[in-house]
């Protein structure tokens, strides 16, 4: 077959109908260079060696092997070259997946028969979507995005659970007044006086957005609908917002490093993943059908992964490292963000998932998804979004490690166990007068509790109400929040005794929780009808209420994500 000749273009002019074989341009004279033959030709000389060294290694590692008998070697050579699956995980830039995109953990999960492709999907929907129609078989993603987009999947691995890594910042430089969640609420009603809205500013479909439904649902007087929102897509870009003179941003939601830098520049740091410990979770999902036909893989994949867990929980600094490196963050920075992060190890995750601390998590998270109207119901059978199988493995690992090292290193295998501090029992006793001085994070939106007229014995309903609260107030860090039980009266009768009877409903709604087994201490004091509420009459009965408010017992220091 002859060869078409292909004109030459004079690289001086531009001219593009010069012959193949014209020595010189046509249009301006330059002298024209001769293609390479041997350049020309290589892709088809490397084409045919390609297929004659891939036919010479079939013939040789596989069909010989084949032929001769030597099964072994070729079902060895066939799993390493044909059966080498390579899947798709998709997540975003979070430290706490840092460790999916460690070279060193892909490596070993290469050598173990794996390939993993991490892609970044930051569109939670589409995320959700990639797993359902086979562009991808895992996600990572926290468990209220999970509730909220429903992959087709199930949840196979806990990731971590932040404790402190994402936080709501009060801008107390802007508005001076502003220490706690009650102050917020009287610059919300200064401001619609005068026809105007403060602003919350944070970084949609991520965790900030979950903190801020958290305060909207739990919190009284909180309400989203008193701000203007300005939605941003990193904690980076709320920081900025947050700092600019002319925007009247009340509240941000931010994540390490901004909110430890928030805190050093003297912003108020009003409550943290520390004190509402499980509310933000982190999971693995697998999808159905990786699932369903590659079982092992998925056993392959959590087994490699957790294994990397384990050792970095005996070595610190090395994970500290790989987030340094991962989000190219100073080793200050890194150090803060590992802080605020609480891994999960295999043996933890398949206890959450066993015992049934991952259907109270989803229950909790589902309830404030529903009051918040982002979704419809809580699941009926929340046991069937998970899958604690393909953990047998990797959790039996991190057993047998636990069990080598408890004599000698009691304190590692506690955390290979799943122990953290600040989410047992509070550090120490702490009085009455302490409480009441703590700094307010804010008052809880519970049902009022009720009590027969003139008189401290509950009304009907008393104890069902006194049952909700208690499990509300459980899904606070004993360490960092006490509770203070106020009892208030309406100003009729006689002001002593209004303030003996507001003291003892007081001293029954302490005790009752108390009593529930809560591990936060917990104060109580009457106040008469001292404080009667704003813009109504002191006589009203809406004046005869018990307040539950939440103070900080602990300054320390919270990291954010």
């Amino acid at each position: 077959m002859p060869v078409e000749s292909q004109p030459v273009t004079c690289p001086q002019c531009g001219y593009g109908r010069n012959a193949s074989t014209a020595k010189q341009c046509e249009n301006c004279g330059r002298k024209l260079s001769q293609p390479n033959r041997l350049r020309s030709i290589a892709p088809v000389l490397l084409a045919y060696g390609v297929l004659i060294a891939g036919g010479y290694f079939l013939a040789k590692n596989i069909m010989l092997p084949l032929i001769l008998g030597d099964t072994d070697r070729s079902a060895e050579v066939s799993s390493r070259t044909v059966d080498r699956p390579e899947l798709t995980l998709l997540g975003d830039t979070f430290s706490g997946y840092s460790t999916f995109r460690n070279g060193a953990f892909q490596s070993a999960l290469e050598e173990s028969g794996t390939t993993l492709n991490y892609e970044d999907e930051f569109d939670q929907s589409a995320r959700a979507a990639a797993l359902g129609n086979g562009k991808a078989d895992f996600l990572v993603t926290t468990l209220d995005q999970f509730l909220r987009h429903k992959p087709k999947g199930k949840i196979v691995g806990m990731i971590d659970n932040t404790i402190g890594a994402d936080a709501a910042v009060l801008n107390n430089k802007k508005y001076p007044q502003l220490k706690s969640l009650l102050d917020l609420k009287k610059l919300v009603d200064e401001a619609k006086a005068k026809g105007q809205k403060p602003s919350i500013v944070y970084a949609v479909d991520t965790p900030s957005e979950y903190l801020a439904l958290v305060l909207d649902t739990k919190f009284d007087t909180f309400n989203l609908s008193d701000f203007d929102l300005i939605e941003v897509a990193d904690a980076s870009d709320a920081w900025a917002v947050m700092q600019e003179p002319s925007k009247n941003v009340a509240i941000a939601i931010l994540w390490e490093p901004f909110v430890t830098q928030a805190r050093e520049q003297g912003y108020t740091v009003v409550l943290s993943s520390r004190d509402t410990p499980k509310s933000i979770v982190d999971v693995l999902v697998a999808s159905d059908r990786v699932i369903q036909s590659q079982p092992e893989q998925v056993s392959n994949l959590l087994e490699t992964y957790y294994r990397r867990i384990d050792t970095n929980m005996r070595s610190a600094a090395e994970l500290q490292q790989q987030i340094a490196e991962d989000g190219d963050l100073a080793p200050e920075d890194a150090a803060a963000v590992l802080d605020g992060i609480d891994f999960f190890t295999a043996a933890e995750s398949k206890t959450w998932m066993e015992k049934g601390t991952l259907t109270q998590r989803i229950n909790a998270i589902a309830s404030v998804l529903v009051l918040s109207g982002q979704l419809d119901a809580v699941p009926a059978e929340p046991q069937k979004l998970y899958n604690p199988e393909p953990l047998a493995k990797a959790a039996k690992n991190t057993q047998t490690l636990i069990s080598l090292i408890r004599a000698d290193d009691p304190e590692l295998a506690a955390k290979l166990e799943g122990a953290v501090a600040g989410q047992g029992s509070p550090q120490a006793a702490v009085s009455t007068r302490q409480i009441q001085d703590a700094p307010n994070i804010g008052n809880l939106d519970v049902q009022q509790v009720r009590f027969e007229f003139a008189s401290t014995q509950l009304a009907d309903n008393g104890t069902q109400v006194l049952d909700q609260l208690a499990a509300e107030i459980s899904e606070f860090n004993p360490e960092t929040v006490a509770v203070r039980v106020i009892g208030h009266t309406s100003k009729t009768g006689d002001p002593e005794t209004n303030k003996i009877i507001s003291q003892q409903r007081a001293d029954v709604v302490a005790q009752y929780l108390k009593n529930k087994g809560l591990k936060q201490n917990i104060s109580a004091e009457g106040k008469g009808f001292s404080e009667p509420l704003p813009n109504i009459s002191p006589d009203d009965p809406q004046n005869q209420r018990t307040e539950i408010r939440l103070v900080r017992i602990d300054s320390q220091t919270v990291s954010s994500r």
